[in-house]
Order: C-alpha cells, then sequence, then structure tokens
C-alpha cells in the first residue's frame, strides 16, 4: 500500500496507549472495509507532528481484492483527509514493509523568509544559519556510522548504527533544504542532527565541535531537536526496485 500523511493531528506512526496513529487509523479503517482484523506493518516510524509525502505499509488479508483502485476509492472516503491512499497492490509474501527496505529518505525545510503559505510544513529561524558551514558537517557524518548522540533516550533498539548514503543542504531561493538518506534511522535522530547543524551555521558550534558530539555518543552533548512539523519522510528504496 502506498500513501501519504500530513502528521500535525496524529503522535507519530505507530500504535501507542491513549494516543491518536496513523498505524491505528489505518488499521480501523481497513478492518471496517475488509470487515477482518487487519494488522498494518509500515516501512518505519516517525515521531508526532511529522509527515510522508510517500510511504509504504503491507496487511495480509483473506479477502481478495478484485478491484484495487475501487477498495482505494473506499479506503480514502473513510479515511480523514490527512490520509490518502494512492495504490494497493498484491506482493510476495515475503515482502516486508520494514525489513525489506534498504534506505529511507527525509527531507526538513527551513523558510528563509515568513511565508504563510508553507508555514505550517517548514521552520523559520533566526538567524538564519550558513548552509556552507552545514554542508560542511553534512561531510562529517560520512565518517561515522554510531549516531548514539542523536537518538532519543532509553530505545529499544540493538544498535545504534545507521549507514549514511547521503546528507546535503541546498538552498532554493525561498528555503533552505535538509535531504537525508540511510538504511535506517534512530528515534529523532533527524530532528537531532538538524538542529545541530542549524546550531553550526549560526556559529553556536564548530565543526570540531560536532566530530566531538558525535564521538561522545551522548544525546545530551547535541543540539535541540527541531520541531516535527517541517520534517517528511519523502522516498523509501527497497531492494530489487525502488517504490
Amino acid at each position: 500500500m502506498e500513501l501519504a500523511y500530513n502528521g500535525k493531528n496524529y503522535h507519530g506512526w505507530q500504535i501507542q496507549p491513549g494516543a491518536v496513529t496513523i498505524q491505528e487509523t489505518l488499521n480501523q479503517a481497513l478492518s471496517t472495509l475488509l470487515r477482518e482484523k487487519i494488522q498494518v506493518v509500515g516501512a518505519g516510524r516517525t515521531d508526532a507532528g511529522v509527515h510522508a509525502s510517500f510511504y509504504i505499509a503491507h496487511f495480509d488479508t483473506r479477502t481478495t481484492l478484485s478491484n484495487p483502485e475501487q477498495t482505494v476509492y473506499k479506503l480514502n472516503r473513510i479515511l480523514g483527509k490527512d490520509i490518502a491512499i494512492s495504490r494497493i497492490y498484491p506482493v510476495s509474501a515475503d515482502m516486508h514493509a520494514r525489513f525489506s527496505a534498504i534506505s529511507r529518505t527525509y527531507h526538513y525545510f527551513i523558510d528563509k523568509q515568513k511565508d504563510p503559505f508553507t508555514c505550517e510544513y517548514a521552520w523559520k529561524v533566526y538567524p538564519l544559519p550558513d548552509i556552507r558551514l552545514m554542508n560542511e558537517a553534512c561531510r562529517i557524518l560520512f565518517d561515522y556510522t554510531d549516531f548514539t548522540s542523536f537518538s532519543k533516550l532509553h530505545t529499544d533498539v540493538k544498535t545504534n548504527n545507521c549507514t549514511i548514503m547521503q546528507a546535503y543542504w541546498e538552498d532554493t531561493g525561498k528555503q533552505l533544504v535538509f535531504t537525508i538518506q540511510a538504511n535506517r534511522f534512530l528515534r529523532n535522530m533527524v530532528r537531532a542532527i538538524v538542529g545541530t547543524m542549524v546550531e553550526i551555521g549560526q556559529g553556536k558550534l564548530t565543526l570540531a565541535d560536532f566530530r566531538q558530539i558525535i564521538e561522545s555518543k551522548n544525546r545530551c552533548n547535541a543540539g535541540t531537536s527541531v520541531p516535527g512539523h517541517a520534517l517528511f519522510l519523502c522516498h523509501v528504496e527497497y531492494e530489487n526496485h525502488t517504490i
């Protein structure tokens, strides 16, 4: 299942007690539509308020979806306006939305000036950071695999090692856009990296400080996590093909 969602009104992807999540909302909608209990598995977690302009999830069903386009239409009628399904199609039994993925890509948006049309999906920070310094910091990321310093504390993962494939900032004229691709991400990782890089771009930290922060493997040494409303999961890649 291919979908997109506006995370503003949700406490992230993953089901959690007493909170409205994307996963729970999809489970309920599909269970209602297919008249059986459906458990949706996603390509990865996103934090509260974070968006996905492109997302992959899978589910098992006893129902034969003879008309997938009609299924998509009916499912979108059940779901609210902030979750949109674009495609549903059958895959092999060993295909897994999360474990079969070999990379994910995120974008983070910073508005260069106040803009009423992008303010809900971009962060406005003052003073505007130096993009050259932030791109220097991006190059440092490739020297490391352990990103404990950018991980939310007390998570249940077995390792904090990640392989970063791309990391760079672009100036589009109206915005500074950060792109990062990795085989996996730790909880809060992108927002913590962006927050630390912005401090480098503002002259509050040096590039040498950035290395020391990563090598310390201590979240307390890194910068503040930036707001989630400007973060988008935008791409998921799989072994045999890019979806």
